[in-house]
């Protein structure tokens, strides 16, 4: 696996994918710039080296069309702010004006190219656009792993006009040894925590895991779906009862295969789906109608506990309660709480995917656990057990 270590950038053009798809205010003023500083470190390299970074990425969804609130001259500013050095921007990313700004382009600066997707050939994988995207670099960098599941131009068919003039940046690189530990290497026991609302959007997930695990816990919304299918009263909590045999299926393979699955015992029930509800604890099979459960229990969190306090190697993709409302969050609290704890005493822990980072960001959990993944599709699909793009055209596989 080739890594921006292996290269020197003396007097070299990097072409940086970077994901800088980052949110917007009504002001065109960036709220959460996390994306930006991850990439950092990769273009820092190429500069300390000698070179200069020139770097791509996309912006919303424009759909291909020219959309002046989508341009990412909004952001230049922040981005020069954040790594130090002033960023040049040129008004195309392919081009006359592009390669004039490219071609004028000395050691040690950095361009910014507008926004990908202004052009419809970016995410149709166009090979003509994937040249001219080419012919900017003599290095081609992907440091984008939150687009790495797309076989966008950029991402991937670019990649092909370079030879053995590519590699991963620091960000992609840590983002792929973070889910190998996971999924190959990890030491045992191996605990997947995974929560949300339904087995469908996870279901691919769990069946690619259950070789690699020792553990599972499920949580969230899911959790009525298993409890329903071995014949528990889960009153008006989410439920889908067209995955319930798919729910006993996966307990039975789990069970072949010797994977403890944990599945909560007792739930804080509500009485409406509201932060004011009236609450009460029950178990989790024995919820009546007009209620809903929408955490965990005590007893559970004491189970979870135990089983995640004594891992090794730690996945959390997925909440176990509803944590955006404040009477509902302790048990995700929680189960950040018994990560931190096992990962001050030597495990390994990931946490990733789209509403699982966004509690660990939202209760301070951030530097608590060993990596955070930036990707939520691509971390996803990696879960999955599927070939990323946007890697495969760096490995040349």
């Amino acid at each position: 696996m080739k890594t921006i270590e292996d290269f020197n950038f003396e007097d070299k053009k990097a072409l940086i994918r970077v994901d800088f798809n980052v949110p917007l205010n009504e002001s065109f003023e960036i709220t959460d710039t996390t994306r930006i500083e991850a990439a950092k470190p990769t273009i820092i390299k190429v500069l300390e080296d000698g070179g200069s970074a020139i770097l791509m990425s996309h912006l919303g969804r424009p759909k291909g069309m020219h959309n002046p609130s989508m341009s990412l001259q909004h952001i230049s500013s922040a981005v020069s702010e954040i790594i130090g050095v002033t960023v040049k921007f040129v008004e195309d990313c392919v081009g006359d004006a592009a390669i004039q700004a490219a071609t004028n382009l000395q050691n040690g600066e950095v361009l910014l190219l507008e926004n990908l997707r202004f052009h419809e050939d970016e995410t149709k994988g166009g090979m003509a656009f994937a040249e001219k995207l080419s012919q900017l670099g003599d290095i081609y960098v992907n440091d984008a792993f939150g687009t790495a599941h797309r076989a966008h131009a950029s991402t991937t068919i670019v990649a092909q006009f370079f030879n053995d003039q590519k590699c991963f940046g620091y960000l992609l690189a840590k983002e792929i040894e973070a889910i190998k530990k996971v999924m190959q290497s990890g030491e045992k026991p191996v605990t997947a925590i995974l929560g949300g609302a339904k087995v469908s959007s996870k279901i691919t997930i769990i069946e690619n895991i259950l070789d690699k695990v020792d553990h599972l816990i499920v949580g969230g919304g899911m959790t009525y779906t298993f409890v329903k299918a071995k014949g528990g009263k889960v009153g008006d909590s989410i439920c889908e009862d067209d995955k319930m045999e798919l729910a006993l299926e996966i307990l039975k393979k789990a069970e072949e295969k010797g994977v403890q699955v944990h599945i909560p015992v007792d739930v804080v029930a509500a009485s409406d789906f509201s932060n004011d509800a009236a609450t009460q604890i029950v178990a989790v099979d024995q919820i009546e109608a007009g209620w809903q459960g929408l955490d965990a229990g005590p007893r559970t969190l004491e189970n979870f506990k135990q089983v995640i306090e004594n891992s090794k190697t730690i996945l959390w993709n997925g909440p176990v309660g509803v944590f955006e409302m404040e009477n509902f969050a302790h048990g995700t609290i929680a189960v950040g709480n018994f990560i931190d704890e096992a990962t001050k005493n030597g495990a390994f822990s990931l946490v990733g995917g789209g509403d699982s980072v966004a509690a660990v960001k939202q209760f301070g959990f951030e530097d608590k656990v060993s990596y955070v993944s930036t990707g939520g599709g691509a971390m996803l699909e990696s879960l999955e057990g599927k070939t990323l793009p946007g890697i495969a055209a760096i490995l040349g596989t």
